[in-house]
Parts: C-alpha cells; sequence; structure tokens
C-alpha cells in the first residue's frame, strides 16, 4: 500500500500562491494515476485534480480550472498542485490520493485511507 504524505499548506492572502506537495513513502505510485482532493467541515470530501501515471493528461475540477495545476515526478515519489489566484472558497483541508475513474464517473480515491492533509487558508 502506498502510503502518502501531503505538506506545503498555509494562510494565504486572496490572489496569493501556493504550491502542495504529496510524497510516497513505503512504495512509490509510478503506475498509478493519482489526484488532489479537499474537504471543508461539515461537507464531503471533493476532486480537485487528477493526473494520468504517465503525467501526460491533467483533469480538473470546473471551480479550480486555470488556477491549479497538477504535476508530477516520473518516479512516482512526489506530486504537485500548484494553485494560483487563490480564492476564499478555496479554503479547505487538502488530500492527496491514488485514484481511478471510470466513463461517466469522476475520479474516486483507490483506498479509503487518508492522510492528515494539509491545511489551505485564503483569507485577508
Amino acid at each position: 500500500q502506498v502510503q502518502l504524505v501531503e505538506s506545503g499548506g498555509d494562510l494565504v492572502q486572496p490572489g496569493g500562491s501556493l504550491r502542495l506537495s504529496c510524497a510516497a513513502s513505503g512504495r512509490t505510485f509510478e503506475n498509478y494515476a493519482m489526484g488532489w482532493f479537499r474537504q471543508v467541515p461539515g461537507k464531503e470530501r471533493e476532486f480537485v485534480a487528477a493526473i494520468n501515471w504517465r503525467g501526460t493528461k491533467t483533469y480538473y475540477a470546473d471551480s479550480v480550472k486555470g488556477r491549479f495545476t497538477i504535476s508530477r515526478d516520473n518516479a512516482g515519489i512526489t506530486m504537485s498542485l500548484q494553485m494560483n489566484n487563490l480564492r476564499p472558497e478555496d479554503t479547505a483541508v487538502y488530500y492527496c490520493a491514488t485514484v481511478d475513474t471510470q466513463p461517466g464517473s469522476t475520479w474516486y480515491p483507490l483506498s479509503d485511507a487518508w492522510g492528515q492533509g494539509t491545511q489551505v487558508t485564503v483569507s485577508s
């Protein structure tokens, strides 16, 4: 099982930028599609972005399209989420995960086990 650790969250002003990182331990995730999700207290965890196992295709939630960029290294050890032009509604705990999808379906995590996540707060 791939263990993932998120980092990079911080307090940032609206319009600012952050770069989140996801690091693998125990095993690499080179053969998996990877994704980012976020959760606000009292709400369900939602999909943010995904990248295929080759790193050649990316997918984004409409709410972050054009502002966020997902990327990964070829060794399957680290993955990043570059977040620009942040908005207060981006405030959440962000999680990374190995993911999959089916035709007509959104991306979903392959494991029920989540890491601690990293807190992103966008506020003036």
